[in-house]
């Protein structure tokens, strides 16, 4: 295994860790993004707007139980397959790439540049 290959498979083992850590309560979404690693990595990227993802919906989550289920068990598979340093099914990675650039990338400019972000995330 080259050197790059060891380095995404730690990072997506890494990852999955942090995920697992924002749907059990024991890390807010902002303290685990800004622990995700300066990857170029379409499965790590994937998760990290997973993540910004869950936490724009907080309010639709708050009201409606399915919809936070199923936002849960979809989070949690990205955590299993990223904790055993797999690759993410496709259909996952490809509903975020629209959004990939990176993912420390967003957090260069500090708060300005995740504000920028996330408005084109949602579309404002």
């Amino acid at each position: 295994m080259n050197q790059q290959n060891l380095e995404n498979l730690n990072n997506r083992k890494f990852v999955g860790r942090l995920v697992y850590s924002v749907l059990t309560e024991r890390r807010c979404v902002r303290e685990a993004l800004k622990l995700f690693p300066d990857s170029m990595d379409k499965n790590i990227e994937c998760a990290y707007h997973a993540l910004v993802h869950y936490e724009a919906d907080e309010d639709i989550r708050y009201h409606d139980i399915e919809y936070r289920e199923a936002q849960n068990d979809y989070l949690e598979e990205i955590a299993q397959t990223l904790s055993a340093g797999k690759e993410l099914p496709r259909n996952i990675i490809a509903d975020y790439e629209d959004y990939y650039k990176g993912t420390a990338s967003l957090w260069k400019n500090g708060w300005q540049g995740f504000l920028k972000e996330f408005r084109r995330f949602i579309n404002i």
